[in-house]
């Protein structure tokens, strides 16, 4: 191997059904993802929220990139409900978009039916230990 390892960005050039979470990330097209994800148009991306106890507007750049081709945004914020900030529910409405939070296993089993029923919509998932 010339050149020693490259290190890519985590992404999955497709949008595919969560078929596994916990243990830390999330099972899906066949492959694993350890740490938290967001699943949007373009495909399924590793995702590193600042603080994935209080995410912020700048958490959902590629989001607002892809809203045109969005119509509807889950946001799993761990083992359990918690309400997104004010600024980041106004920010998604803002670009045109209606956002739900829920836990992450919750917003999981919302994506993989409405990614089956060929759904304009997209998640951000917080993994869960």
């Amino acid at each position: 191997m010339a050149g020693g390892i490259i290190m890519r960005e985590a992404h999955f050039p497709g949008r595919a059904p969560i078929d596994a979470y916990g243990n830390g990330g999330f099972r899906f097209a066949e492959m694993s993802h350890r740490g938290s994800i967001l699943c949007v148009p373009s495909g399924i991306h590793g995702w590193q929220p600042a603080d994935a106890t209080a995410l912020g507007e700048t958490d959902f750049g590629r989001v607002f990139d892809e809203a045109a081709e969005i119509e509807l945004l889950l946001v799993g914020t761990g083992t359990a409900l918690k309400p997104l900030p004010k600024a980041v529910r106004e920010a998604v409405r803002a670009a045109g978009l209606t956002v739900e939070a829920m836990s992450t296993g919750a917003a999981v089993r919302t994506y993989n039916v409405l990614l089956a029923e060929d759904r304009a919509v997209a998640a951000a998932l917080v993994a869960v230990s």
